[in-house]
């Protein structure tokens, strides 16, 4: 365990890092919290660091290079696409994520967007605010029960999502990178384009890789049906947003929701948000206070676990668990 080690904290969604500092305390960290996160910054604070805790901030190669005693990398959420997972395995530094944060919230979050699609909620807000008052502005409108939803992942939140969406009435079809888990869990997996095809509403919860960047393209939203739904709460870059706004154009889909996009923000005259067919929020599917409270604590944990000799809760490059370097962590 290193003397009085320091924790570079990059950016966070709340103001306090009062449950990191009662966590880190343990281990007698010091903490360290840059004030832009640009990368010139976090090159000349992570100088010194021993730990990285981040949640949005891009930690780059140059970054995590510049930290020659770094040992562990948290971040504050699932994903890990703003690190640089490769070079700091090469470095034999861990990264660390909390993958069980926020589920019930992103689920929440997608069956709201689901269920103002299909009840054109939104579409009546508007009309109503503007002086309309009649049946119009959301028709037409068909009953959510009885219609089928494509889950396109089978994670932690995917699997959380396919059986609320099964309470609610809905058939369920899933495409996984693994078939199996969604078989076992009386679900029908099935191929993406036929996904596409036979859903009414597809529903993303996949992680932003090479694999799925941009997933969702052209081919993809012209096998849904014109008056099928596209929404997500993943990773913006998963769904090609050019093929996007041209299929909300063109009425090859009738609308989407989308929670993330690729920039965030959004130019405020990138022509998805002229849309009038798409329902937009800005990347906020995964707050309420009580999982920002729960991700403080356990990207704390993670890194505090590290820093005090023990193995973290979760490790994003466990191949490094079993290096010279890590050998002697305990359980």
């Amino acid at each position: 365990m290193t003397a009085n080690p320091k924790v570079l904290i990059t950016d966070t969604p709340w103001e306090s890092t009062a449950v990191e500092e009662s966590i880190l305390d343990e281990v007698g960290a010091t903490l360290v919290r840059a004030e832009h996160g640009t990368e010139a910054e976090l090159v000349s604070l992570a100088a010194d660091a021993d730990a990285i805790l981040t949640c949005f901030a891009q930690v780059t190669p140059a970054v995590v290079a510049a930290g020659e005693r770094l040992r562990v990398i948290g971040r504050y959420g699932v994903g890990t696409d703003n690190i640089a997972v490769d070079e700091a395995t090469r470095r034999e530094i861990l990264v660390t994520n909390v993958p069980e944060y926020c589920t019930a919230e992103v689920v929440e979050h997608a069956l709201g967007l689901l269920l103002s699609l299909a009840r054109g909620i939104h579409r009546y807000d508007r009309a109503v605010r503007e002086g309309a008052w009649s049946l119009e502005p959301g028709t037409p409108i068909r009953r959510v029960a009885g219609r089928t939803l494509g889950v396109v992942g089978f994670g932690t939140i995917g699997r959380e999502m396919a059986a609320r969406a099964r309470a609610l009435g809905l058939e369920v079809v899933v495409h996984n990178v693994e078939p199996e888990p969604a078989a076992a869990s009386g679900f029908e997996p099935v191929g993406l384009l036929e996904l596409a095809r036979r859903s009414d509403f597809v529903s993303l919860h996949v992680p932003l890789t090479e694999e799925t960047r941009g997933m969702v393209d052209a081919g993809f939203l012209a096998a849904m049906g014109p008056d099928a739904y596209l929404i997500n709460c993943a990773r913006g870059a998963v769904v090609d947003h050019d093929a996007l706004v041209q299929a909300l154009a063109a009425g090859t889909i009738r609308g989407a929701a989308m929670d993330v996009f690729e920039p965030e923000p959004l130019p405020a005259d990138h022509p998805l948000l002229a849309s009038e067919r798409l329902l937009a929020t800005p990347h906020v599917a995964y707050y309420s206070a009580e999982s920002m409270h729960e991700l403080a604590r356990a990207g704390a944990e993670n890194v505090g676990a590290v820093l005090a000799g023990r193995r973290p809760a979760s490790t994003v490059n466990p191949e490094l668990l079993s290096q010279p370097r890590w050998a002697g962590l305990s359980s």
